[in-house]
């Protein structure tokens, strides 16, 4: 008899960051000189406090039982009390929160608790590559939406997708692969367009912390005082206090909808594993000095990279990005130029022959582009551009 498999499981595709990291890390396991740019995880260790904060609560005994499946109660109460600070938002309280494991779990959470089978959600490209897995595990359908060369989407691109099974928006800012950032202006015409329609806005923070060269950060949940019943946002610790392996993350939104999501988490994962929780509790409340100069070397590494990053033959950025930590060049050029086919065969060969890991863009909804992440050190990622660099210039020859 054969193995039963799922429908839903042999549509699912696995993550391309996550299988490009694997290949990497076997090759450096092998002795290869790889340096990885293909996963966004900071290379900086969490900071002492959170992770004493985190020794103290196992110390203490407060580590070793279930909580509640949204969270500690202060936890949610903390995340609550920064998010109304940073948002200006005046009506937040800890039943606004779910904490989950992971920003990639509220996510998952959240569609699972919103999208009903044929349910659409637009998804302006490139977007990050789970986006629509979990859109496809919860029943849904993910549109993609086809935006221009700045890579944000405008009314008009989202009315040519909108149909009457659209529910909601996935709105991604600082946005993964690109790092771009929707200004107010921008913001406020979509939260206008999407109010019209009548659509939930999952809103995807993640980045909010990691703006450079004097950029700045505004939610679409921001534009109002209140939290609006149709925003959901979503963020976590991951990125700002490199703590990926702690897997920390918290969906805000409605009371309503923040007791269904908690429903569905009692039965996905129990609870968010206790430990953790504690050291998110020092994050939050903690000193906050180390995530600034864990911000200033990021934008030390962009403003370093992105000029070697446009001397490289057929790799083209025209536009510097002002978040997150990714490059996305367009590299139809260099396509040309090598005779490579395919951005998937010209990333595999960059692996095998320049010992370099990059993302074929393809898997972020986008033809002919690559995802370089900077999120390692400056020595490591000068290597790297010249290394890109080296294997180009053979073409021209």
């Amino acid at each position: 008899m054969d193995m039963k498999i799922s429908q839903r499981s042999q549509q699912l595709q696995p993550s391309a960051t996550m299988k490009i990291s694997a290949q990497a890390k076997q090759m450096i396991a092998e002795g290869l000189d790889v340096i990885n740019l293909g996963i966004g995880e900071p290379d900086f260790e969490t900071p002492k406090n959170i992770e004493e904060a985190a020794i103290a609560a196992i110390n203490d005994g407060k580590a070793s039982f279930y909580t509640p499946a949204a969270g500690l109660a202060d936890l949610r109460t903390s995340v609550a009390k920064r998010t109304a600070a940073d948002y200006g938002l005046t009506d937040l309280s800890a039943k606004n929160v779910a904490i989950t494991t992971g920003a990639k779990m509220a996510l998952y959470a959240t569609f699972q608790t919103i999208l009903d089978p044929g349910d659409e959600v637009l998804l302006p490209e490139p977007y990050w590559v789970s986006y629509a897995e979990q859109i496809k595990l919860a029943g849904g359908v993910p549109v993609p939406v086809p935006v221009g060369e700045t890579f944000k989407a405008t009314t008009k691109d989202l009315a040519a997708k909108l149909t009457d099974r659209t529910v909601a928006f996935l709105l991604n800012s600082p946005e993964n692969p690109t790092g771009v950032i929707y200004d107010r202006e921008e913001l406020s015409a979509l939260n206008d367009w999407t109010k019209a329609h009548d659509l939930m806005v999952i809103t995807d923070d993640i980045y909010g912390q990691l703006t450079y060269n004097g950029a700045t950060f505004t939610s679409i949940a921001q534009l109002s005082d209140h939290l609006d019943p149709r925003i959901v946002i979503i963020t976590g610790a991951s990125k700002t206090y490199s703590m990926t392996g702690w897997r920390m993350g918290y969906a805000i939104a409605d009371a309503s909808l923040i007791s269904k999501i908690s429903a569905f988490l009692s039965h996905a994962t129990g609870n968010p594993t206790a430990v953790s929780q504690y050291a998110l509790l020092e994050a939050l409340a903690g000193e906050q000095g180390q995530v600034e100069l864990m911000r200033e070397a990021f934008e030390d590494r962009l403003n370093t990279i992105y000029p070697l990053l446009t001397e490289i033959p057929g790799f083209s950025l025209p536009v510097k990005p002002q978040g997150a930590f990714y490059l996305f060049p367009d590299v139809s050029e260099a396509l040309k130029l090598s005779g490579i086919k395919t951005t998937g065969e010209l990333v595999s060969r960059l692996l095998n022959e320049a010992h370099v890991a990059l993302v074929d863009g393809t898997a972020f909804g986008v033809q002919n582009h690559v995802r370089i992440s900077y999120a390692t050190d400056l020595a490591s990622l000068k290597t790297a551009m010249a290394r890109i660099k080296d294997f180009m210039l053979q073409f021209k020859d």
